[in-house]
């Protein structure tokens, strides 16, 4: 049974921002409930390069931020790991400032698309080579002007890239999705003073003279959670309850789709400063399937894979469409999960933009599942791990430290 109370780390977005607006702005920016997992490690270890004093104390932080001008020209590479959240929005900070520099990152961020944000800050005057559309980026400082960016893809690290480099522009910049994407940028930039407006899709940034340092307390990762949440609906007799979750609504698909599949999910506690947080309560559940499609894709994106263990063990066939975003993430997560829930005797086709994947009431266990050193393809299997018939090994464990380093820990803690 998955039973008790479990705080799971602070959201992974919420972490990166804070640490890279705190060190453009004015003043002393404390953060709470940071998330030490090691894609944030590299966003602390980037801007401690450019010139940026900061303080990690277990999950504080103190950034002594300089403010909008303040960074120094590194002198060395700018090593992003494996987060594209940092390689992306550390970009367009980059794009404005006196200096040139280079971002990399492991084997998994050289082979991540980087044109889509080439394309949009070329356009504001940004001066960045790349390696045929790939890191390393190599990014000289340039007076960049506004620019309105029909994004082609509903993405907040092409968006946070673009705002980002529209606080230093000349003249406002207004980017539009196809899809509203997470908003955490557009929140947090608000408390530190940026000048912006939202709509429905689209949001617009004047020129900033100044950010003001501000206190940051961190939510628990949904992300993060849905795991856990996953783990207490296919476990029988579970009930559990996961604190201070952050549930901004361009965050919460899981939980709608998971309603929509049949889940017991209670959202209790619901409190709102800059982000809304609640507890969820959430207790085993039977599941039948849905077809997960349009809108909501970017809302759930980091999620499908797990969405897509949970369709395995859900009465019909579930679709997931429009989801052509996972085939770039740190796997090609499509073609991967369906290859490693087919291990399991799972009946998953894989399609164009997702998958079809009819489900069945007993998996396969005595396999070892190739993670691609992808910490939710990891996790996900270590859900199924515990309702398969037999073990569901992973060849790479340590993936998880990404963004959940005591991921293991706190499953052991719930499982009782």
């Amino acid at each position: 049974m998955i039973k008790g109370r479990l705080r799971v780390p602070g959201d992974k977005s919420i972490s990166h921002r804070a640490v890279m607006f705190g060190s453009i702005a004015k003043g002393t920016t404390n953060i709470k409930g940071f998330l030490t997992g090691a894609d944030c490690i590299s966003t602390i270890s980037i801007f401690k390069k450019m010139g940026i004093d900061i303080e990690l104390d277990n999950t504080s932080v103190k950034v002594h931020g300089r403010g909008l001008y303040g960074l120094r020209c590194p002198h060395e590479i700018l090593d992003c790991g494996n987060s594209g959240t940092t390689t992306r929005l550390v970009s367009g900070i980059l794009s404005a400032q006196n200096f040139t520099s280079v971002l990399t990152g492991d084997k998994s961020i050289q082979k991540r698309p980087m044109n889509r944000i080439i394309t949009p800050l070329s356009l504001m005057g940004a001066d960045i080579k790349s390696n045929d559309g790939f890191a390393p980026l190599t990014i000289t400082g340039s007076s960049l002007h506004g620019i309105r960016y029909n994004s082609p893809v509903a993405s907040a690290q092409v968006k946070s890239a673009i705002l980002l480099a529209g606080l230093y522009a000349s003249s406002p910049t207004c980017v539009t999705e196809p899809a509203k994407s997470r908003d955490h940028t557009e929140l947090m930039l608000k408390k530190f003073g940026a000048d912006l407006t939202t709509t429905q899709t689209s949001v617009t940034i004047n020129p900033c003279s100044e950010l003001f340092a501000n206190d940051i307390d961190v939510p628990s990762d949904i992300s993060s959670a849905a795991f856990f949440m996953a783990a207490a609906i296919l476990v029988p007799n579970s009930e559990l309850i996961l604190e201070n979750v952050g549930i901004n609504p361009t965050r919460d698909g899981i939980i709608r789709v998971l309603k929509d599949m049949g889940a017991n999910i209670e959202i209790i506690n619901q409190t709102d400063s800059f982000e809304p947080v609640a507890d969820i309560r959430v207790t085993y559940s039977k599941l039948h399937a849905t077809c997960i499609g349009g809108d909501i894709i970017p809302t759930l994106i980091d999620e499908l894979p797990l969405l897509a263990a949970l369709a395995s063990l859900a009465d019909g066939t579930t679709v997931i469409k429009d989801a052509e975003e996972l085939k770039v993430k740190e796997s090609n997560r499509i073609r991967v999960m369906c290859e490693e829930l087919s291990k399991l005797g799972v009946d998953v086709t894989e399609t164009k933009d997702g998958m079809e994947i009819k489900g069945t009431d007993k998996l396969k266990g005595n396999v070892t599942i190739a993670t691609h050193d992808d910490h939710r393809i990891a996790m996900t299997f270590a859900v199924l791990n515990l309702v398969s018939d037999g073990e569901i090994r992973l060849d790479n464990k340590n993936c998880v430290e990404i963004s959940y380093p005591e991921f293991f820990n706190d499953l052991n803690k719930v499982n009782v």
